[in-house]
């Protein structure tokens, strides 16, 4: 799908998107709880049907109506022999559930798109390897066999923070006592804050003992009904249509939260400010939008960035070469982005979203601007699905092209 993005000023006020983040992980944790529970504020984007279709497969009963889902929680000693679980595009979906089939004892595969299936998996290929657990990976898939007990379990914190998630959700459920000792660096804590966040919200006593160390008593995930927090993360490409002229105010997000990606205010402040050095180490997913503002204002430096080349698509390159489009140059190096100061124009091409939502939406925002073509618009489904209904409300003028 194309759309082209005209030149305009938002104006008014919206309500931040649920937390894809949060939603993952209050859902994951209605599975895994005996019971009824009801999650409410689940916004219909891909990532999280991929979730709850792995809760399906799994033998979860799950009722969905206008943002709010009932799941009546897996018995994990009666689940379907040889599940299949899906997870589309869904990194955080894979990641999560991996430990959680570990759980099982049973064969349990996992399917995804090609780029999905292509990201690394090197923490739970080297756990499974230490444990004599089965792990065989190929470009159809992920099979895992295996019977994870509590103990004490050492993992990089330098990949992703949802390996280290993954694992504490899955040793919840094993009886005994666990230490998850993370090995330095320890990137994008405030994530596992939010899992911890997540767990004790279902009565599971879980939590840092230093700053590298967690404890997990299993025990029994709690039922219960709760609700989802606003999203800093999606909110953040809204916010941005503030520094390029608009006049929007952005409700529904709480002060208080855990999200890494609450920092997005602090870094737009030093990006305008000119010659600023971001560390998004803690909060990768604001890269995009990041160098988006950056090319508008004569440049910045993004350090910690080399996670960013295992996301939904290689985000960095991917940025760099739209953001040529617009006449702006940047430099990659191993951990950093060095985005150019440049006298930006329209560009002349059509935009690629890379198949990458955060992409498509950092675009979007500089188009509001300069004008724009998004081939690939409909990567946005991935998280926001009336990301571009949203904008349209708020007084951007959009062409719809199929």
């Amino acid at each position: 799908m194309k759309v082209e993005i005209l030149p305009s000023i938002a104006k008014g006020k919206m309500t931040a998107p649920p937390s894809k983040s949060m939603g993952h992980r209050l859902l994951i944790s209605a599975g895994l709880s005996k019971g009824e529970s009801i999650v409410h504020g689940i916004a219909p984007s891909e990532d999280m049907y991929a979730t709850l279709d792995c809760l399906s497969a799994l033998g979860a009963k799950i009722k969905h109506e206008d943002g709010t889902v009932y799941i009546k929680g897996i018995d994990l000693c009666n689940v379907p022999d040889t599940p299949v679980l899906a997870c589309r595009e869904c990194g955080t979906t894979l990641r999560f559930f991996v430990p959680i089939a570990l759980l099982l004892g049973k064969t349990v595969t996992f399917t995804g798109s090609p780029r999905l299936m292509s990201r690394p998996m090197d923490v739970y290929t080297e756990l499974c390897a230490e444990k004599g657990f089965y792990y065989d990976q190929t470009a159809d898939g992920i099979t895992v066999r295996g019977r994870l007990c509590a103990g004490e379990y050492r993992i990089r914190g330098d990949i992703s923070s949802q390996f280290i998630s993954g694992l504490v959700f899955a040793l919840a459920c094993a009886k005994g006592k666990s230490r998850i000792i993370i090995k330095e660096p320890f990137e994008s804590r405030p994530y596992v804050d939010m899992t911890l966040e997540a767990l004790r919200e279902f009565g599971i006593d879980a939590d840092f003992t230093d700053d590298h160390t967690i404890e997990v008593i299993g025990g029994e995930y709690i039922a219960r009904e709760c609700n989802v927090e606003g999203d800093w993360s999606n909110a953040a490409f809204f916010e941005a249509l503030n520094y390029l002229g608009a006049a929007l105010s952005v409700d529904g997000l709480r002060e208080d939260s855990l999200q890494g990606d609450k920092s997005y205010k602090e870094i737009f402040e030093k990006i305008k400010a000119g010659g600023a050095v971001i560390d998004i180490s803690d909060c990768p997913d604001l890269a995009p939008i990041a160098m988006a503002l950056a090319a508008e204002f004569g440049g910045a430096e993004l350090v910690g960035t080399s996670r960013l080349k295992i996301k939904e698509s290689d985000r960095g390159e991917a940025m760099a070469k739209e953001l040529c489009k617009f006449g702006c140059r940047c430099e990659i190096g191993e951990n950093n982005i060095r985005v150019c100061a440049a006298r930006l124009h329209a560009p002349t091409e059509a935009l690629s979203s890379h198949n990458d939502h955060r992409i498509a939406m950092a675009l979007s925002v500089l188009a509001t601007k300069y004008r724009g073509i998004i081939d690939g618009a409909e990567a946005v489904k991935k998280s926001l699905p009336d990301f571009f209904e949203r904008l349209e409300k708020l007084g951007i003028k959009i062409s719809w092209n199929g």
